[in-house]
């Protein structure tokens, strides 16, 4: 019988069609909402509870993000030696006993062993999340599950941002101290929800005492096209550093727009990122599909850096309005660049090797991004027009660098991957033309 009071469409096409990808919805929703409250207050937390300086809380945090660099090959050796679900269960149970711990801390070096531990542990959840998804799925599915998952994690880090901005507003140092422990309530949850997950195959194949046989598939360091694609795939993804750094600090040291302008600009991503991921990724139905969607990315980012660059010479509304189109369009690359990453993990990956492939990707898309934040800077702030061009052909090189790689991805995915397990078509060499584009946080770092 049909319901009374029928959802409407644009709502309905926001819920996930299936009852394991409603389940995996919400998982995703339960821990971002706990990193999200503890993220929120994470400054404050690390400053007035742990008792370090500024200089210190980043450099703990530098630590922490390059132990996830070293840990991101070997964790996915981990995942695909005991299965994806397994390693995903335990990896929220011991990023659950690091938040417990976290109220007792005191000083850096206390802190930086303990933020080691959970950036562990978090690696090998992150890393077990991909693998069983894609594992889970038919081929079909696997993007748009994604494209969910990813609206509800936007979803759970607004409900933490808020619960823990409730909790700043008591100026409270005791309240704030024991905000980790709800953090860890929620992963224990999490970690239960797991369990009850079906196994995916990769899971059987363990049980079944399969796994132990050693793969008959090249290694992941072995296949060059893969380790190009994410590496290029990271610089793409270097549209977050326009959008939390360099943009920002834009609007504050180069334009005549108010800093209140900008919590509207990230209430805007954070709306966005909610409500479009589910649409803007059904157009990504195979590698042709994602390249098109990477050029679309490129004209958004393109845009982006086109329209920022000429606030500089605007003033009053003209800059506030232009300001905040420009956060919207690469809002755009985001969310274009979200549904071809996920085809090319569904299509390029080993399904043999999807942990440690995985573990490789992040190494290689770490070396596509992570100088951005202080280049990009450098080149807006100090350099100027010619400086936001630069940033802009970047992005338009590694597009035309992921037309070639993947291609040679694809060719070695046909060559080496078990055939019943193949999907992938290889791509035509791709069209730079991003004009007239239709409409397109990992989490954060361990303990940041």
């Amino acid at each position: 019988m049909p319901s009374p009071f029928p959802v409407p469409g644009f709502l309905a096409r926001l819920i996930p069609p299936t009852p394991l990808s409603r389940r995996l919805a919400l998982q995703s929703m339960l821990f971002s909402t706990g990193e999200g409250t503890f993220n929120t207050g994470s400054a404050f937390f690390l400053t007035q509870v742990v008792g370090m300086s500024a200089p210190k809380v980043g450099l703990a945090l530098t630590i922490a993000g390059i132990a996830q660099f070293v840990f991101a090959y070997p964790v996915g050796r981990l995942v695909d030696r005991f299965g994806p679900k397994r390693m995903w269960a335990i990896s929220a149970i011991g990023a659950a006993a690091g938040f417990l711990l976290l109220p007792f801390v005191n000083g850096f070096g206390q802190y930086v062993a303990l933020a080691l531990v959970v950036a562990f542990f978090e690696g090998v959840g992150d890393n077990a999340r991909h693998a069983y998804t894609l594992d889970v799925f038919d081929p079909k599915e696997r993007v748009q599950t994604q494209a969910y998952m990813y609206s509800s994690l936007n979803v759970g880090f607004t409900l933490g941002a808020i619960i823990g901005g409730g909790v700043l507003a008591f100026h409270s140092v005791e309240l704030v101290r024991w905000t980790p422990w709800f953090a860890a309530v929620l992963m224990v949850v999490n970690a239960l929800a797991i369990v009850r997950l079906p196994a995916a195959p990769h899971d059987l194949r363990i049980l079944s005492g399969e796994v132990r046989v050693k793969p008959t598939t090249p290694s992941g360091w072995r296949n060059p096209g893969w380790m190009a694609t994410t590496f290029f795939n990271g610089t793409m993804w270097t549209n977050q550093t326009l959008l939390n750094v360099v943009i920002p600090l834009w609007l504050v040291t180069a334009t005549d727009a108010p800093p209140v302008l900008l919590a509207w600009l990230f209430g805007t991503n954070t709306v966005l990122c909610i409500f479009l991921p589910a649409y803007t990724s059904r157009g990504v139905k195979d590698l042709r599909g994602a390249m098109r969607y990477v050029w679309i990315s490129t004209g958004f980012f393109v845009g982006s850096c086109l329209i920022t660059m000429i606030t500089h010479e605007t003033v009053g509304w003209l800059t506030i309005v232009l300001v905040w189109l420009g956060h919207v369009t690469v809002t755009g690359a985001e969310l274009a660049i979200s549904g071809a990453s996920w085809m090319f993990q569904s299509d390029l990956m080993d399904p043999q090797r999807r942990g440690e492939y995985q573990g490789v990707g992040d190494v290689f898309r770490a070396l596509g991004s992570k100088w951005a934040p202080a280049l990009f800077t450098w080149l807006a702030i100090s350099v100027g027009d010619l400086g936001w061009l630069v940033i802009a052909a970047i992005a338009v090189v590694a597009a035309a660098g992921l037309g070639r790689s993947t291609q040679v991805a694809a060719r070695f995915a046909h060559q080496y991957f078990p055939l019943e397990d193949v999907s992938v078509t290889v791509p035509a060499p791709p069209v730079a033309n991003a004009a007239a584009p239709p409409v397109a946080s990992a989490p954060p770092t361990a303990l940041s």
